[in-house]
């Protein structure tokens, strides 16, 4: 059990935080892309940290919906309410796993990791240095896709 619960406690936050990070880019890009349809560089600093922020938000709800299980099961073992990983599960039920508390983690998480990003973006900028997201290469992509329709 301690093996499971270690792992729970370690390994699985860097994963999530790597499924945080990858939402977090990506949603910035779709933002700049489909939504805006501009360059970041050709946007407002009010503009860039607006997408800075529901990109956050989005990075920080992705990463609740996939550690709600574990948070569950760890919350369960802490609680002395099961004894082992099986147990718990049992005890939880298979759809509370993944529902259980769940939308209180997002208005939880969601907030505080727009914050971290918010405040990320916000000394880039105080630094001199542009905010998160790299589209460039998806505009370039699209600029040549256009010139060979020509």
């Amino acid at each position: 059990m301690v093996s499971i619960k270690l792992m729970l406690v370690t390994v699985f936050p860097v994963a999530v935080s790597i499924v945080m990070f990858s939402t977090f880019e990506h949603t910035v890009n779709f933002l700049y892309k489909k939504l805006i349809q501009k360059r970041r560089e050709d946007c407002s600093r009010t503009q860039q940290l607006s997408v800075t922020c529901l990109a956050g938000y989005a990075a920080g709800s992705v990463g609740s919906i996939i550690s709600n299980p574990a948070d569950n099961i760890v919350a369960s073992l802490n609680n002395k309410k099961a004894s082992s990983l099986k147990q718990a599960v049992k005890k939880i039920g298979f759809l509370n796993l993944f529902t259980r508390s769940l939308p209180i983690r997002i208005m939880l998480v969601g907030p505080v990791v727009t914050l971290q990003w918010l405040f990320y973006d916000s000394i880039k900028i105080l630094s001199g240095l542009p905010t998160s997201g790299h589209v460039i290469k998806d505009i370039e992509e699209d600029e040549m896709d256009q010139s060979h329709s020509r």
